[in-house]
């Protein structure tokens, strides 16, 4: 009878064993995950057993899809009226998804553009309620990332829109990356929220028909008012002039600018264009420029020279409230 070697024998059954319990742990190991997956997908779908509470779950901005080219929440044609008083406490109340500084992102889509809205301040206070009371409402059902900034002219030295415009522009791009401006004057109101304050392929003049005009655009080459300009073509017009000192003029020059630089004026429909202007007296220090007329005769000379490139000024105090960032500057006097 042959002899059994028993320790190979054993050597064999003892690599069995390493290699069956090796086996087993795999098994368990790929039941565990299979069960931990599955888990997962019941978490997500049973509130009650996922720890997460929904305050938790931030959309990350680049995840959202993009709101669409029409907003769904736009009304259309508004009523606009200002017989009663305003409250900004009461603003504030009826605006809660707005931010410190009067901005706004929207939470359930990606904004199609970055606007900040200036706006050149002088005692106007009244007039800066009713806007506020009617435009945040607006600009939130337009979808828009937006924010909202008061130029506010230090002193009781001549009034210089323009110049404020381009100080607006300078300090908003200091604060977030903004693709497009919206240039308004405090005392204008859209009738309707269909007029996007947004930027287009070509420079957009929205306030097309206002009540003072009853309705119709005094002339053709008529820039005032409300406008918008994307950065791009702001910067290709080396922004607005800063020698416009009082009132009249800058309008047209600003329009000359564009022009000259091959661009053109689109607008929305007279329908759509409506706007409502808060009357008043005009401000003391911004009677008519007596100088306005040499000055646009000069624009193509001047367009180069006298912009963004050659602006001076000075921050007094910015003030964060919760309807709109207040930036009060020193622009100097005229020269």
């Amino acid at each position: 009878m042959p002899a059994v070697n028993l320790n190979a024998q054993g050597g064999f059954l003892q690599r069995s064993c390493k290699l069956f319990e090796l086996f087993c742990m795999l098994c368990i190991l790929v039941v565990f995950i299979y069960y931990l997956d599955a888990f997962k997908v019941i978490s997500n779908s049973n509130p009650t057993l996922n720890c997460t509470s929904k305050e938790d779950k931030v959309p990350v901005l680049e995840d959202l899809e993009k709101c669409p080219e029409t907003s769904p929440l736009l009304v259309g044609p508004l009523e606009i009226e200002f017989s009663q008083p305003v409250d900004l406490e009461d603003v504030k109340k009826q605006n809660p998804a707005l931010q410190l500084g009067g901005r706004f992102t929207p939470e359930d889509c990606k904004a199609l553009q970055k606007v900040a809205v200036i706006i050149p301040f002088r005692n106007r206070e009244e007039h800066l309620k009713y806007w506020l009371y009617y435009l945040h409402p607006i600009l939130l059902r337009q979808q828009l990332d937006y924010g909202v900034y008061l130029i506010h002219q230090k002193g009781d030295e001549t009034f210089n829109r323009a110049k404020l415009m381009n100080v607006g522009y300078a300090e908003a791009l200091k604060e977030y990356d903004y693709d497009c401006f919206v240039f308004s004057d405090v005392d204008l109101i859209p009738m309707d929220d269909r007029n996007i304050y947004k930027c287009f392929s070509q420079p957009r003049h929205l306030s097309v028909s206002m009540d003072k005009f009853d309705f119709s655009l005094p002339y053709e080459q008529y820039f005032g008012g409300v406008s918008s300009l994307s950065k791009e073509q702001f910067q290709k017009i080396n922004g607005f002039p800063n020698n416009y000192w009082g009132w009249g003029g800058e309008d047209d020059d600003i329009y000359n600018r564009l022009s000259f630089r091959g661009m053109t004026i689109s607008r929305p429909d007279a329908i759509t264009g409506k706007y409502r202007m808060i009357h008043h007296n005009r401000d003391t220090k911004n009677e008519p420029n007596p100088e306005r007329f040499d000055r646009m005769a000069n624009t193509r000379m001047m367009i180069d020279r006298d912009g963004i490139n050659s602006l001076s000024y000075e921050v007094v105090e910015v003030k964060k409230n919760f309807l709109f960032t207040e930036i009060q500057v020193d622009i100097g006097t005229p020269s």
